[in-house]
């Protein structure tokens, strides 16, 4: 349970960042070769993880990052980077710009109009993205499996729960309880945020 609350609070913080920073200059700064690199975004999400997992083992165990919860944080944020800057931007891009401008008036720079202006509207789309890739990082199973087969105790929950099923094949009152207490903390947070994460879902556009 720690293991996946470390590894899948860093990602989604990194993640969530990320796509902010990403997606605010989408946004606001995109002239047209950033503009165009938006495709790119989009045709990045049709390649699962496990497509580049081969290719970049012999990367990742060359910096030496094999086996450590740093590996899981990277590839977690990195991956989900492109559906992160996509939702932002389409939330951001619903922001009047009249209110950057007059922040701009009063000497504002860009750092200053996305921490004064755009996240305090962006919150629903921040909450949304948050909980989209805390639910992903979660249950991902594969990544884990692969870049932390030699180190079992650092495996997350996911990992754990499949070599639990295989001791236990015979108790499927056991295997239920482990699975219960898996789903408990992503239930408990999505109740506890839905009414944001609904709110950043329908106005980013993602429930089409």
């Amino acid at each position: 349970l720690w293991n996946s609350f470390l590894v899948t609070l860093g990602a989604t913080l990194l993640a969530v960042l990320v796509s902010l920073l990403a997606g605010f200059a989408y946004s606001r700064h995109a002239g047209r070769g950033l503009q165009a690199s938006a495709f790119f975004l989009i045709f990045v999400r049709l390649f699962p993880p496990i497509v580049i997992t081969l290719p970049l083992f012999p990367v990742v165990n060359w910096l030496k990052l094999n086996d450590t919860h740093l590996i899981l944080i990277l590839l977690y944020a990195t991956f989900f980077v492109s559906l992160g800057t996509i939702v932002m931007r389409t939330f951001i891009d619903q922001i009047p710009r009249e209110l950057d401008e007059a922040a701009m008036i009063d000497g504002a720079g860009s750092f200053r109009i996305l921490r004064s202006v755009i996240i305090p509207q962006a919150k629903a789309a921040i909450v949304a993205v948050s909980l989209f890739h805390f639910f992903w990082a979660w249950n991902e199973f594969f990544l884990p499996l692969v870049y932390l087969q030699s180190v079992p105790e650092l495996q997350p929950l996911a990992v754990g729960l499949a070599h639990f099923n295989s001791l236990y094949s015979q108790e499927p009152t056991l295997i239920q309880a482990a699975a219960i207490m898996a789903m408990l903390l992503p239930v408990v947070v999505f109740f506890l945020a839905q009414r944001a994460f609904m709110r950043g879902v329908v106005f980013s556009g993602v429930e089409k």
